[in-house]
């Protein structure tokens, strides 16, 4: 292993008193090389900084290639006289340092400066590319180039959606925490955010639950054919290294195997939620993006509260402190504080085995005067701390209790997917022709119901709307001149005006 000289400082100019105008002039070398221009004459950065080639970029220059970010090599392309020759003319040149320099400042900032977004349009082209990559792993010969630059493209757009979900939900945390800074401006913010949280949570829901059958169906398919031919096809560019060639070239492909398989693993833990304790990340996104909308709007509960001038804690307190100090007399002061706190001298009973044995022969009916005394400890009243002697109490084992809660949101989840199966209807439909109803689905009917008439604005005859879990989707249409009709239930008959109804169930998956 190699270490850069000591002489290179390529981040010097960070803290340098001219700091900014070396990040303009390296932001420069930097375009530049993207445009595939190498050297640069100090004429060109000058030109490209829109600034006069003077004496102070001159000096900056000399001052990163002292540092070792940039290079300086004699311009003699134009020399045309002994004056050009002996004249200092050089071509500049970003360094190794320097470019590395550049590349992690660059990353550094685009990390520090990232909000991240919720990315309905890369949910979109996860389902495509896999929905391809059916197709192709149903082909008897698939075509290698095709298949690796589908499992190339698509990992790039799940790991984009990974990481800007993740920077989104922590800026917004961000957001919601300094919510003190501009109130205007984060009441006007609140109603576009949640607007664009709850279109993502449909999107999601809709994408995601096509994104796990498309994920099961390739694995019936076998997706590992899939995954091979990409590792096979990255392993060609494997360098020998001195070694056997096919030593080499099979060790490279074992190793881009067992790394896309890993990159699988991550789009299934994504999207596929393997029972109750190891719910899907999808599902854990939508769940944390649903309670950041109640914190939302809590947030600007709270913010129209104190713009409104009501009373908080602290108000209370000091009118609290206020009427301590008008107290009459102390007798005062006392009752203010017990109707205040409700706190009182604590009174600590602990009966002594001797006791036991004399009260046991006590009856119900004996007076209080003829009873034998209770002897108290007076050990925790004296020093503040009471131990009891003997064997400390057992660890209460609570495995068997865990397995019964854990059964039991089993039994739970798997009713409430029986009760969406059951509203799930094949297409539009009218309320009188649902069946008898079991009280659980019923139940889940009156919701969607209540979410669908909810969202459904005056004047408005037709709604849809996705469900808070975003698990259903319900399109309601009222029938005009369509009359009350009768929903029968094991719990009796609801009557209402008749609709069309269609619900869809979003987290159905093909068997």
């Amino acid at each position: 292993m190699t270490f850069p000289s000591q002489e290179h400082q390529p981040f010097a100019h960070l803290s340098a008193p001219n700091a900014a105008l070396y990040r303009e002039v390296l932001r420069a070398f930097a375009r530049a090389k993207e445009r595939f221009i190498v050297h640069l004459r100090p004429e060109d950065v000058a030109a490209e900084l829109r600034r006069d080639n003077d004496d102070a970029l001159s000096q900056a220059l000399d001052k990163l290639r002292e540092w070792g970010n940039l290079r300086a090599d004699a311009d003699t392309g134009r020399v045309t006289s002994v004056e050009d020759f002996h004249r200092k003319r050089f071509l500049f040149q970003l360094t190794p340092a320097g470019q590395a320099a550049e590349q992690a400042i660059a990353f550094y900032e685009e990390a520090i400066g990232q909000r991240g977004a919720l990315q309905s349009v890369a949910l979109g082209d996860i389902a495509e590319h896999l929905q391809s990559l059916t197709v192709l792993a149903r082909d008897a010969d698939p075509d290698p180039a095709r298949v690796h630059l589908l499992l190339l493209s698509l990992t790039e757009r799940f790991s984009s959606l990974a990481d800007n979900a993740q920077a989104f939900m922590a800026s917004l945390r961000r957001a919601i925490d300094f919510s003190d800074g501009d109130v205007e401006g984060f009441v006007a913010y609140k109603e576009r955010l949640i607007e664009y949280i709850n279109r993502f949570i449909a999107d999601l829901a809709n994408s995601g639950a096509r994104i796990a059958r498309l994920l099961s169906e390739l694995e019936r398919c076998g997706h590992e054919g899939l995954l091979r031919l990409a590792a096979r096809r990255e392993a060609a560019d494997a360098v020998p290294d001195g070694e056997d060639a096919a030593e080499a070239y099979g060790r490279a492909e074992r190793h881009a195997f067992e790394s896309w398989l890993n990159r699988w693993r991550g789009l299934q833990d994504w999207f596929i939620s393997a029972g109750v304790e190891r719910p899907s990340q999808a599902r854990l996104l939508r769940q944390a993006a649903i309670t950041a909308i109640k914190q939302l709007i809590d947030a600007v509960g709270l913010l129209n509260e104190r713009r409104s001038g009501r009373s908080d804690r602290s108000a209370d307190f000091r009118a609290l402190a206020r009427w301590f100090a008008e107290a009459p007399d102390e007798e005062a002061t006392h009752r203010l504080w017990r109707a205040a706190f409700g706190l009182a001298s604590a009174r600590h009973l602990t009966v002594t085995a001797a006791t036991l044995e004399e009260w046991r022969e006590v009856t119900a009916g004996t007076s209080w005067q003829a009873a034998p005394p209770i002897r108290i400890s007076p050990q925790l009243r004296r020093t503040g701390s009471y131990e009891r002697r003997g064997k400390p109490n057992r660890v209460a084992d609570r495995s068997q209790a865990r397995r019964l809660l854990l059964e039991q949101a089993e039994r739970e989840a798997a009713e409430t997917a029986a009760a969406r199966a059951a509203l799930r209807t094949d297409g539009p439909m009218l309320l009188s022709e649902l069946d008898v109803l079991d009280p659980r689905a019923f139940r889940l009917f009156l919701g969607l119901l209540g979410d669908a008439l909810a969202a459904r604005r005056p004047g408005e005859t037709e709604v849809k709307t996705v469900t808070a879990d975003g698990s259903m989707e319900v399109r309601l249409a009222l029938v005009p001149d369509g009359g009350e009709v009768e929903i029968r239930t094991e719990d009796g008959v609801l009557t209402g005006p008749e609709h069309v109804v269609e619900i869809v169930d979003l987290m159905a998956v093909a068997p």
